[in-house]
């Protein structure tokens, strides 16, 4: 279960976000960025349905959630409001085929800020079958952000276009 996330002070936008399960909740987002630190990993893994399993310290430290708060949660903690639909969809079907996956994501934080990250998603296999998956983001390129940021506004235009 998700821990609510507080109103932030600063200015804020307010969304109601409705995930795959079903489970509604309510995020705040602050144009606050975190910038990734140079040299570090963020490095996760989790189980068929998303359900985080390990996470590392730079992961526990730039998402703004505890340990305990992000150990038994669902991945999608991390979902930020302004990240199309679409990605997730190219993500998810290419991992359950057993694929390696790459993308850039806007990662919320428990504090409302965000974070951009380089993510290379792998399926853990054992005897053919997929357990889970490992995740490993990285420091990406400030163009390559202003790039995605660019085209995921006009994904998310059409998201609301279409919905």
């Amino acid at each position: 279960m998700i821990s609510p996330m507080q109103v932030p002070e600063i200015e804020h936008r307010t969304f109601e976000l409705t995930h795959y399960d079903g489970v509604t909740r309510t995020v705040y987002c602050t144009d606050v960025e975190t910038e990734f630190p140079d040299g570090c990993l963020i490095t996760s893994t989790t189980d068929l349905k998303g359900i985080i399993t390990h996470a590392n310290e730079v992961f526990v430290h730039m998402s703004g959630w505890s340990r305990s708060e992000l150990m038994g949660a669902e991945h999608y903690i991390l979902r930020h409001p302004d990240m199309p639909k679409v990605a997730y969809k190219d993500l998810w079907d290419t991992v359950q085929q057993g694929k390696k996956w790459h993308g850039y994501v806007k990662n919320l934080r428990k504090d409302g800020g965000f974070y951009w990250v380089y993510a290379t998603i792998v399926p853990n296999i054992r005897d053919g079958v997929i357990q889970g998956y490992t995740s490993v983001r990285r420091k990406p390129s400030r163009s390559k952000v202003l790039e995605m940021q660019s085209l995921y506004e006009g994904l998310m235009k059409e998201e609301r276009g279409n919905s």
